[in-house]
This record gives structure tokens, sequence and C-alpha cells, in this order.
């Protein structure tokens, strides 16, 4: 059992946090041995299993990540952008795994990220599930093989707690497309539209956020042209795919030298 990669899940409390945990928990492929809150919280000190009202897992959940990132084989984050950043300094310190579902980067913590990857394995995806990162190759492959003659629209919805708009996965969809289309997304981005926005540009992309309810993640994305359409659609119902997702990054990094990578990498569908 000791042998199996140790694994600490940040953000603990959290929604996801609290699904990763028990995913990691009931694995034969790993071992639960850290959860670390924001400084202060009240399940310092206590068992994470028994703070999410459940058996003890053997593991008392900390603030200071510190000393068991040094003893970790990967840590998982679904947390803050600020507390990503700061997360990879340890994980590069350490050189641990660092899978990050974390969205909401801005270019100042991307730089960051990059160059903890020149110490550690990072693996960083908008969303982990296999069948978002298999949309995400379909969109790309049919954005390419349409001109602009079709529209590209990107729908999203989620839960009303979720505080970035559009989501991480929205995003990758676009950035999917744009390749497709060989252009860059900052270039041909359609953010929220209101007011007398003008006629649609040509080629742009378009992005649309719906925030309401427990919706876990739904995700459209609308090839549009006179006469036709295409959507290709993911929905996921249960949050589990993505704490297996990740989980599953963590383990696909053991080993392996320092870099950044996606979840297209993990499934073997990526260049690297």
């Amino acid at each position: 059992m000791s042998d199996l990669p140790g694994i600490v899940i940040t953000g603990a409390s959290g929604r996801m946090g609290r699904m990763l945990v028990q995913t990691v928990a009931d694995s034969p492929r790993a071992r639960l041995i850290g959860a670390t809150v924001r400084p202060g919280h009240d399940w310092v000190g206590h068992d994470v299993g028994a703070a999410m009202g459940g058996a003890d897992l053997g593991v008392t959940v900390t603030d200071d990540p510190l000393e068991i990132v040094a003893q970790s084989h990967a840590v998982i984050d679904f947390t803050t952008p600020q507390a990503t950043v700061e997360m990879a300094t340890l994980t590069a310190q350490a050189r641990v795994v660092h899978v990050i579902g974390t969205t909401g980067f801005d270019d100042s913590h991307l730089k960051k990220l990059e160059a903890a990857a020149r110490h550690a394995v990072i693996v960083r995806a908008g969303n982990m599930s296999l069948g978002v990162n298999l949309l995400t190759q379909m969109t790309k492959r049919v954005a390419a093989a349409l001109d602009d003659d079709f529209d590209i629209e990107i729908v999203e919805a989620h839960h009303n707690q979720k505080v970035d708009a559009p989501s991480g996965t929205a995003l990758m969809l676009g950035e999917a497309a744009a390749d497709g289309r060989d252009v860059a997304l900052g270039s041909v981005r359609d953010r929220a539209r209101e007011g007398h926005t003008g006629k649609r540009e040509r080629g742009h992309i378009g992005f649309s956020a719906i925030r309401g309810g427990d919706i876990v993640g739904e995700h459209d994305v609308i090839f549009a042209a006179a006469g036709e359409r295409i959507v290709l659609r993911h929905v996921a119902t249960d949050r589990a795919i993505f704490a297996r997702g990740a989980l599953k990054a963590a383990l696909w990094g053991q080993g392996r030298p320092p870099g950044s990578h996606d979840m297209l990498d993990v499934l073997g569908l990526g260049d690297n």
C-alpha cells in the first residue's frame, strides 16, 4: 500500500475538493496523504473524512502545505488562480506532479506556471473529462473543415456558485476552434453581447454563459450557416467525472520529465 503514489488535495473543503478527496481515498491505485484548506479554516486539525461528515480517513487537514507537499507524489488543485500559482512554487521545489483544474488565470499567472513547469510536471486543463477532451478534438476538426460561412458560437452553463465566465472549458473549446481555423482566439473572440452591438463579424467566435441552480456543466459548440447548423454538445451530470480524470492525470505524470501538459496528452490525443 505504501508503494502507491501519495496524493494531496488542495481546497479540500470545496465542492470539487470533497469529490477529489473521496475519489482518491477510494482508489486502489493511489493513497490520500494530505488535504489542505485556506488559512484559519474550521477544518484545520480535523480528520478530512470526519470534516466531510463521514468516517475518518486518517488524514488531518492542514492550512500549511509545505511539509505534506514535500512528502507527496502529486497535488491535485481545483482552487483559485492565486492559490494555484503559490502552490506551483511548492510543487516545483518538491518536483511533484501538479494537476490543475483551476480556471480564470490571467497572463501573469500563466507565465508563472510556465516557469514552474521547467522543474515539475504540470497537467493543466479547463476540463478533466474524457468526453470534453474528445469534444475539443472534434471542434478543432470541424472548424478546420468548415469555412467562415459557418459562424461559431460557444454556449456554456454552470451552477450558480461558479465565479468565472466563460468557463475554462468554453475557452478551451474556443481555442480548439481557432486552432482549426489557424487563427489566434484573441483576435476573433466575441465576448458577451449587450445593447446595439452591430452585426456579427464574419469569422469571429462568440461566447455565452448561463449560471443557475446546480448545473454541473453543459457545453455546446454551434456551427451556424445559412440553412443549417451543426451542434456539438457535452453534458456533465456528475462531478465525479472530473475527479476521476484528475486522478488519471496525477498517475500519468509519475516518472515523466518536467513539462507542461493537458488532458489530451494524458489521453494520448495530444502532440506531446
